[in-house]
């Protein structure tokens, strides 16, 4: 991150901007609470688990189930990690794609000692799956870092070629006065990727054959140039585009695609705009960002994010999601054929946003602090209308909402009237059918058990004379 890090079953929340009040969040552990947690991932290995990394050197283990009242310390490398500075500590975690037979992990922190940027391999005990063998640290890299405690990175990534990535912060201050990231002779500034499979040359991992400088010319281990801050990355599985957040300077925060070989301009250029050309190439030397947004009221600071492949909301499948920390906005972008066709905020976090998530069936979180949050979708209902009931007939939000598995539904009668309530699932199908009868003039409720039904979003109709009106209300289970 850049200028900061940061130091009941919750009601859905809403935003107080209904224009782009497009997801909602909730919060998806409300018996659970974190401290300084930055990360958010899952081991991939069917086990349906939850690790999240909290800044000073815990990782925390607990089922993927909205009702966990406890979680268990699967490393804790307290003893190790800096404590100090806004943008030090335990900053990324990846697990080995073989890690069901391996029980290997990588993380990423910056030493307590002198602040140099390391990157480790743990292994998993052999009796006990929730906990980690803090004596198998083998060190992959670790890399000098300035005295100055900002942009340090910290994204790991195992990437579709199953080769490890690393985002390298520009050594910190500000404006990169070495011109570390232009530096092909120094790690700082970009994004590493090595071979953990294979260690080779007195090293315990090896060079891909296909990085720029595996034959000279630069280090070896640098798959990208040109990077400030590269605090997330993220890999979308379907398309396998690599996007990342990299935190700009003073005006102008970017959304860059990643690509073996590409020079990202940073210091030469922030964002599109120049920022500091003094020994930098022609502009065609340069890739430029997908997408810039600038430095202005508490836009601060970008948070990469992933390209939703969940399915609690299926109109932000294909999306890239991302967010900046200072706000709280949140985006979505759509990149089609190469270029950008959709980018607009959809909601505003509950804090600030130092990371997402995904779970094991690509499920979107959105990491606080303090806590997890999952998207809910809040947009116009399936018929997109408001209400069309006579005076005098009203329907009410159900109670609870979220719920699980019943909750009560209560409308309003003017006079006796046939009225029917009907309950429609997230495509538009007709599921359950609450009431089909007349009533006199009151006000009722009807209860719907959804025991047989999956969490999401559900709508409910009320239909008088040909007349509507429709709510939606969150089943979580």
């Amino acid at each position: 991150m850049k200028k900061i890090i940061g130091m009941c079953f919750a009601a859905l929340l809403l935003f107080s901007s209904q224009t782009f009040s497009q997801v909602g969040f909730v919060n998806a552990f409300p018996g659970l609470s974190f401290t300084l947690a930055l990360f958010l991932t899952h081991s991939g290995d069917g086990t349906n688990r939850i690790f999240v990394v909290q800044q000073r050197g815990l990782i925390k283990v607990f089922p993927n189930d909205s009702n966990a009242t406890s979680t268990q310390t699967f490393l804790d490398l307290t003893n190790l990690v800096s404590q100090s500075g806004n943008e030090r500590g335990l900053l990324g975690l990846a697990f080995h794609p073989d890690y069901s037979s391996n029980r290997y992990f990588f993380v990423y922190y910056t030493r307590s000692s002198d602040g140099a940027l390391r990157i480790s391999r743990f292994t998993t005990q052999s009796g006990d799956p929730n906990k980690a063998d803090s004596l198998s640290e083998l060190n992959m890299m670790t890399i000098p870092h300035s005295s100055n405690s900002n942009h340090n990175g910290g994204c790991l990534m195992f990437g579709q070629d199953g080769y490890l990535y690393a985002g390298i912060g520009d050594g910190g201050g500000a404006g990169d006065i070495p011109n570390n990231a232009q530096n092909l002779n120094m790690h700082l500034g970009k994004i590493l990727r090595i071979d953990i499979n294979t260690p080779a040359g007195g090293n315990n991992y090896s060079i891909p054959p296909g990085n720029p400088f595996a034959g000279g010319g630069g280090l070896p281990e640098i798959f990208t140039v040109g990077m400030r801050n590269p605090w997330r990355f993220t890999q979308d599985p379907v398309t396998g585009t690599i996007y990342c957040g990299d935190v700009g300077q003073d005006a102008w925060e970017e959304v860059d695609t990643i690509s073996v070989g590409k020079n990202y301009g940073w210091r030469c250029y922030e964002g599109n705009a120049t920022y500091n050309t003094s020994g930098c190439g022609p502009i065609g030397n340069y890739t430029f960002p997908i997408t810039v947004y600038q430095n202005v009221g508490s836009d601060i600071s970008i948070t990469g994010g992933y390209v939703y492949r969940g399915s609690r909301v299926p109109w932000l499948v294909g999306r890239y999601v991302y967010a900046d920390y200072g706000s709280r906005k949140v985006w979505k972008l759509l990149l089609s054929g190469g270029a950008v066709s959709e980018n607009t905020q959809i909601g505003l976090a509950p804090s600030g946003v130092p990371s997402f998530g995904v779970d094991q069936s690509n499920e979107l979180y959105v990491v606080t602090t303090t806590a997890m949050y999952k998207l809910l979708d809040v947009s116009v209902g399936i018929n997109g209308n408001g209400s069309q009931l006579p005076a005098g007939y009203s329907l009410e939000q159900n109670y609870p909402n979220p719920f699980n598995p019943t909750t009560a539904i209560y409308y309003n009668v003017g006079t006796n009237s046939l009225v029917n309530i009907k309950i429609f699932d997230i495509t538009g199908k007709e599921i359950d059918v609450l009431l089909n009868e007349s009533k006199p003039a009151g006000r009722y409720s009807v209860e719907w058990d959804a025991s047989g039904y999956p969490s999401g979003v559900y709508f409910y109709r009320m239909t008088v004379n040909g007349a509507s009106e429709e709510k939606k209300m969150v089943l979580i289970k």
